[in-house]
């Protein structure tokens, strides 16, 4: 049994011309958009940060209302 080449990869998987040779160029694993997927974690938490922040002015402003 043989390794694939980046070639024949791209003709089995269905990705066409997709698939990064390794060599730099674009990441063959994109999950939904996500390619810099070390980078999701620190994003999610970002916008988690972002509703609560969100959350709290409006009770703030909703409270001050009153």
């Amino acid at each position: 049994m043989r390794e694939l080449t980046m070639s024949e990869i791209s003709l089995v998987s269905g990705a066409g011309d997709d698939c990064s040779s390794g060599s730099g160029g674009s990441a063959g694993n994109d999950l939904g958009g996500v390619v810099d997927s070390a980078g999701l974690g620190k994003d999610l938490i970002n916008i988690y940060e972002g509703v609560v922040a969100a959350t709290s002015h409006i009770i703030e402003r909703v409270a001050n209302a009153l």
